[in-house]
């Protein structure tokens, strides 16, 4: 077994290797733009998107990335919608039913509050969405996922408290 380290070239017509076995990155035009203070790789843009991405784009009005957008915004309007989202199922599954009885208030708010909620709650989680698909976040589909479970868990229970408030 050799045991020569591969950037030690021992014999001179091993230096001449054929092309097809040469690296096929261009180093000298990637040392030039880095001085020139470019990036040579192509990365993000309208001509990388899947389909599954532009469809998406198209659902969320989503046009080009705003200036000034950055994931950190994207993060802190996920969180803001989760927090809407629990905030809603604590007043619909323990302060309503339980808490409020026990202290002897009595209160049938709870399907106008969860109304209320659920559309904030709805709203927030597809601003997160498209937030997340604005600055093309690597996790969005993943994100979108569990958005879409959370959106059909609020719809059906929008549809149980206008149920209850009309009956």
């Amino acid at each position: 077994m050799d045991t020569t380290p591969a950037d030690v070239i021992t014999d001179p017509e091993a230096a001449e290797a054929p092309a097809a076995s040469r690296c096929p990155v261009d180093h000298v035009a990637l040392a030039a733009a880095a001085a020139a203070g470019g990036c040579p790789v192509v990365h993000g843009g309208a001509g990388t998107r899947s389909k599954a991405d532009i469809i998406a784009r198209k659902i969320l009005f989503i046009r080009e990335r705003p200036a000034g957008v950055t994931t950190k915004q994207a993060y802190a309007a996920f969180q803001k919608s989760m927090l809407i989202s629990a905030t809603r199922c604590t007043l619909t599954y323990v302060i309503f039913p339980f808490v409020l009885p026990a202290i002897g208030i009595v209160s049938n708010v709870g399907p106008l509050l969860g109304v209320i909620i659920g559309s904030i709650a709805i709203v927030s989680d597809v601003f997160s969405v498209r937030r997340f698909h604005v600055v093309e976040h690597k996790y969005r589909w993943h994100f979108t996922a569990v958005a879409a479970c959370v959106i059909c868990l609020l719809a059906y229970l929008l549809v149980e408290d206008w149920i209850a408030l009309l009956t």
